[in-house]
Formats: structure tokens, sequence, C-alpha cells
């Protein structure tokens, strides 16, 4: 029997935030292009594309999806099959997307069958604010840019080609698929923007979670409480409040694991040793449970999410790391662990920690920054989400 396809859903996405400040600011002539995994199989596919930080309007040229290149055995150029189907918006092969704001593609006929990679293939031809994006890591994450128009062609030329894991605006990819497939939404800073939703994922797929898809919204530095204006520390993103309603924007969303805190415990060091980051910045636990609170949970209940705590990982031997900072760390995680708020608590903290130091990470599961995990430890971590979620 055919598969009846009824709704649209979420099947891969990133958060959106101010790019990291660097020399050069502008690209022209740029091709990006990124592999995506279908984790549904659909007949229709729709694009969301941000340029929520951005202070100028992007233009993108021209946008393509296309199966991923396959190569006969002698993998000559001629034995390529790629045909790039082209994402238009309002008919137009062309648009732009105003500073502050998020745009929705045309809805684009294009089957799809879950396992199959596709690509997504944007071309920038005119002078453009690369201002609105963010970095993400993981066995399945990242892409290509190439100087020139590449956008149609199956293959990038080596010599004008570099992989990159930075995600310019592209934002939220949406299949028409079948009704009993939902997203899950992984909420955080650059423990999530890292690889443990990708290895989630792979385990989705290893073990017959078939109708989830994990969408991340995560991006590296951020907090709850505040937020930084300064451009050393702008990439650290947007604070809780402005980014959790933007970010629930998931069609098909049936929860959200938070996940989200390690910075506003670690990052206040005293105007004396960085004028960005005041001792005021500094919570209590008990600021952080309100934060969480007033932010998180009510929005979630107000678009009819489940909410999943996330407790927040070891820091002992960080370079901020004190006993106060610990001690606030671990109130917090009580808190996660036992609030009647929560529909469940996936609990990192137990999955990543040392037996005889729960302070610290288990042996091989520190990255060496005493802060991020490792490869293994991110493993860990997506298996210790319980399977009530995945179902």
């Amino acid at each position: 029997m055919p598969k009846k396809f009824t709704k649209w859903v979420a099947c891969w996405g990133n958060a959106t935030s101010i790019t990291d400040r660097r020399e050069a600011t502008y690209a022209k002539d740029l091709t990006l292009r990124y592999p995506i995994r279908a984790c549904f199989s659909g007949n229709k596919l729709r694009f969301h594309f941000s340029n929520l930080t951005g202070t100028e309007p992007v233009t993108i040229s021209e946008a393509y999806v296309a199966k991923a290149a396959q190569f006969t055995s002698d993998a000559h150029l001629d034995n390529v099959q790629y045909s790039p189907t082209p994402i238009t918006f309002g008919g137009r092969a062309s648009t732009a997307i105003p500073a502050g704001e998020e745009i929705l593609s045309d809805e684009i006929a294009f089957s799809v069958t879950a396992g199959e990679t596709f690509d997504v293939s944007l071309y920038f031809a005119d002078f453009t604010q690369m201002n609105a994006g963010t970095a993400i890591t993981g066995p399945l994450s990242g892409g290509k840019y190439s100087y020139g128009n590449f956008a149609k062609s199956a293959t990038l030329p080596d010599d004008l080609t570099r992989k990159t894991n930075w995600i310019y605006f592209l934002n939220t990819i949406d299949i028409f698929t079948e009704e009993k497939n939902f997203a899950l939404v992984c909420f955080g800073d650059s423990i999530t923007a890292q690889d443990w939703p990708d290895y989630l994922t792979l385990r989705c797929a290893r073990e017959g979670f078939n109708n989830v898809s994990i969408i991340r919204r995560a991006v590296s530095g951020t907090r709850i409480l505040r937020e930084y204006s300064c451009i050393t520390y702008a990439a650290y993103g947007l604070k809780g409040a402005t980014r959790f309603p933007i970010e629930m924007n998931v069609a098909g969303a049936r929860a959200v694991i938070v996940q989200h805190g390690i910075n506003d415990i670690i990052h206040p060091v005293g105007v004396e040793v960085n004028k960005f980051r005041p001792w005021s910045d500094m919570p209590t636990a008990d600021d952080l449970i309100n934060g969480v609170r007033s932010l998180y949970i009510t929005h979630a209940r107000k678009l009819g999410l489940k909410i999943y705590s996330g407790t927040l990982l070891p820091i002992y031997g960080w370079r901020t790391y004190n006993e106060n900072r610990d001690i606030i760390r671990t109130v917090f995680n009580e808190w996660l662990r036992t609030a009647p708020d929560f529909d469940g608590c996936v609990d990192f903290d137990r999955a990543v920690r040392g037996h005889d130091d729960p302070k610290a990470f288990a042996a091989g599961f520190d990255s060496g920054d005493h802060l991020h995990p490792s490869a293994r430890a991110y493993e860990a971590m997506a298996e210790c989400v319980p399977e009530e979620l995945l179902r």
C-alpha cells in the first residue's frame, strides 16, 4: 500500500544567530551546499530561511534541492545523475530576506525516501552580509562553500571549495509526510550545537525509531538570562527570552529537551578581568530556575509541547571553575531532576560524570577543556535520552 502523506513535519533544523565577527563579513559570488539526510519519506519540501540577526537584506540569487550525486564505478562526470529542482519564492527563483526576518519558500514537489541524502545549494551573486547563521558539528553536520556559481553542479571544484561547519541562512526544512511522524526539538548552547543530536539521529535509525526527527536549536555561548552586545561575544547569541519563542516554530513538534544554563554560571569573572563579564551577571540557582519556568516552560505549554529538562554537565577543571559555581550547577540540576514542572528529565550529567568524582567527567569523556564532552561522551548523551521521547 502506498504511503499516505498528510502533514508537514520539520525534518532538519538549526538555530540562527549572529555569526562570529571577523575582519571580513561579506561574501560575493558564493555557493553554499548543505547535504541533508532525509529521516522521513515524503513528496514535498519547503524551506525556511533566516536573516534574523542580519542588519541588511540578503538576496538569494538561486537555490536548488537535488538528490545527492550518484557516481558509477568509473566516477566520470558523464555518469553522474544530478537533477536540481529550483527552490522558488512566490514563483520567483530569487528572493531577498529582509534584515531581522525569516521567510518560507514555496512548497516544492520533491519525493524523498527515508535514509536518502539530498543537497540544498544556495548561490549569492552580489555582496552578501554573512551575519545570520550558526556553527554546528557532528557526524551528520556541515557543508561546503565554493567561490563561483556551482549551485546546479553535481560536483564542486576542489580548488575553489572548502568545508564549513557554519550553516548560513538555511534554518529549517519541512517535509510533507505521514501522520505518524513528528519532531523532537533539542534546545541549548554549545553542548547541543556539537555532536549529541547527530548521534541521537543515528541511534534512532539504528534502533528503529523511524517516526521522529531531531531538530537542533543551539547556539554556542548563549545564556538563559543575558546576551552580549559587543562584537567580541556577539556570536554567543540571543538570550533565552528572545530565542525560545522564535526557535520553537517547528512543524510537527511534540516535545523539547532544554539543556541550557551552564554559560550563565561560568561566564562572569569581574570587570577587572573582562569588562564584558561583570560579576553582576552571576545568577543564583533560583535565578536560573525562575528563568526556565517563565521563559521556557510557560511558552512550551502555550504551544502544547511536552518539555523535558536536561541536566548540566560537569565543569571541574574548566578555567573559571570554583566551588560556588559548582554549587549553583548542582542545586539547579537537582531542581531539573525533580521539578514537577517538566514531563521528565534527561540526565546528561549522570550519563557522563565520573563515578568516583561526580564533579568531573568520567575517564575518556572529557574533550580536554573540562567543559565540552568527547565524542564518546556525546554518544553516551544520545544513548541516555529516554525511549518515550523517541516513540
